[in-house]
């Protein structure tokens, strides 16, 4: 399930790495993006397991 969620999020979500965003500059938004997506990848990581 959290592999589908990697991938639509890889898809939808916009890539803030890419954009150079400082995290200390970020709004609460693009933290709340950054963190989801990091739950979301570290779940997917451990169903390879």
């Amino acid at each position: 399930m959290f592999r589908l969620l990697a991938k639509l999020n890889k898809w939808l979500l916009p890539s803030l790495t890419r954009q150079k965003l400082d995290l200390a500059k970020a709004s609460k938004l693009q933290k709340a993006i950054i963190a989801w997506r990091y739950y979301v990848t570290t779940r997917a990581l451990e169903e390879n397991k």
